[in-house]
This record gives C-alpha cells, sequence and structure tokens, in this order.
C-alpha cells in the first residue's frame, strides 16, 4: 500500500491557475522494492451530487491520461525526487469546482481510470465566476 497526501487547493477566480501536490509515503506490500515508481499515480475529482470522475494520471514511463474536459488545461507531472505528484490547472472554469483526490494503482497507467484502490483525503478547489 501507499500513503498519500494532496495539498495546494484554494479558491481561485475563473481563468486563473492552481498547482495541486500530492506526496506519497509509507510504502509497504509483498515487494521490499515498492516506491514512488511501482504506480499509477492520479488525480480524481467530486463535486457536490455528482459522481466522482478521473482527471488526470501518470506513471513510471511517463504513460500519462486526461479526461476529455480537462485535456489542454490541465497538466499531471510527477517529482521522483520528492515522490510528489503535481497537478497544473490553468484556465480554469467553474464546473472544475470540485474535491480532488490523489490516487495510486500498483503498475502502469492506461487509459482507463479503474482500479485505483489508494486514496488521499483530498483537497478542494472552488472556482468563482
Amino acid at each position: 500500500q501507499v500513503r498519500l497526501a494532496e495539498s495546494g487547493g484554494g479558491s481561485v477566480q475563473a481563468g486563473g491557475s492552481l498547482r495541486l501536490s500530492c506526496v506519497a509515503s509509507d510504502y509497504t506490500g509483498t515487494s521490499s522494492e515498492y516506491n514512488f515508481s511501482s504506480f499509477c499515480i492520479g488525480w480524481f475529482r467530486q463535486a457536490p451530487g455528482k459522481e466522482r470522475e478521473g482527471v488526470a494520471a501518470i506513471d513510471s514511463v511517463g504513460t500519462s491520461t486526461y479526461a476529455d474536459s480537462v485535456k489542454g488545461r490541465f497538466t499531471v507531472s510527477q517529482d521522483f525526487a520528492k515522490d510528489t505528484l503535481y497537478l497544473q490547472m490553468n484556465s480554469l472554469k467553474p464546473e472544475d469546482t470540485a474535491m480532488y483526490y490523489c490516487a495510486a494503482r500498483y503498475g502502469y497507467c492506461s487509459a482507463s481510470f479503474a482500479y485505483f484502490g489508494y486514496w488521499g483525503q483530498g483537497t478542494q478547489v472552488t472556482v468563482s465566476s
């Protein structure tokens, strides 16, 4: 397993930018070689009254995937020296308002946002018009 801790949320006006961070730590499991590179790590969001949706994810070989709604505006990246995942969010819209969660699953990323089993506590993003 892995522990995930998000930060960087806040309130911003439409058109503005925010950068979210997610620090991974406390790797445990059957393999002593579990580390940041062992996982596909991504961002999800959930707005009030709506289902949780995948936003972006990336793995150790740089495979990334994005939701259509954020392509061209959001960029996911990772710093292996800091075991940290980032989400740079530009041109924010009111519909981006949600609780954003960092999540991980073992292995490489694919086009699917399924099977993410490790979750952080979330950070709130609010975009006003």
